[in-house]
């Protein structure tokens, strides 16, 4: 039932900045992790940033320095701050979010985002 709704995808130009967001539709008990993936045509899916519960980050070596990713107050939502993009980072991106309950995680619908100028 519980659905991760995302926005804020768009075409933006090189260099330009983007903050993607995924909001639960409903609670979501006992998160371990959130996180954001891309996945860009003829390429496999990637993890591009994840954060724990703890507030732990990762990112991908492509991304760092670049991209910021958060939770909210409540933790029922995630988002991806895009700073200095660059056309290689056009992808599909998707939001994550892995329960203790649900192993298998939740996904969102993805959202698109496009570099160029």
């Amino acid at each position: 039932q519980v659905q991760l709704v995302e926005s804020g995808g768009g075409l933006v130009q090189p260099g330009g900045s983007l903050r993607l967001s995924c909001a639960a539709s409903d609670r979501i008990f006992a998160v371990n992790d959130m996180g954001w993936y891309r996945q860009a045509p003829g390429k496999q899916r990637e993890l591009v940033a994840e954060i724990t519960s703890g507030g732990t980050t990762n990112y991908a070596d492509s991304v760092k320095g670049r991209f910021t990713i958060s939770t909210n107050n409540a933790k029922d939502a995630v988002y991806l701050q895009m700073n200095n993009l660059k056309p290689e980072d056009t992808a599909v991106y998707y939001c994550n979010v892995n329960a203790l309950f649900r192993p298998q995680g939740y996904w969102g619908q993805g959202t698109q985002v496009t570099v160029s100028s």
